[in-house]
């Protein structure tokens, strides 16, 4: 009977942890996956985002549940901004150009722990 208790405690602490782990925040590939199309825009060899990449900030920007999620995707793309070459002047001018509310400045010097 103790063991059967301690199994049924195991199991339904397991199945809070999974819950919890799917609830995490948006990962980075799926970030770097959906923005990739926008490099050449945001390094100034483009000289408008294409649909694509548009199109992929708008499936990113549909994904945010949470305000954690927020911040991860902010964190992977100032992550990826860095060893891109990524320019402000045009990183900032990426959502008005797709018509996408993101709710803090896009900048490569954002501080992502302030979002909200």
């Amino acid at each position: 009977m103790k063991n059967l208790f301690f199994s049924m405690v195991f199991m339904v602490s397991l199945i809070f942890f999974l819950a919890n782990v799917s609830e995490a925040a948006i990962a980075c590939g799926t970030v770097d996956a959906k923005a990739a199309a926008c490099v050449g825009f945001a390094t100034g060899k483009a000289p408008t985002p294409t649909s694509a990449c548009c199109s992929g900030l708008q499936q990113l920007a549909q994904s945010v549940k949470t305000v954690d999620d927020k911040k991860a995707i902010c964190r992977c793309l100032k992550a990826g901004a860095k060893s891109l070459g990524v320019q402000d002047r045009f990183l900032s001018k990426i959502p008005s150009a797709c018509g996408i509310k993101v709710g803090f400045p896009v900048s490569t010097a954002t501080n992502c722990e302030t979002i909200h």
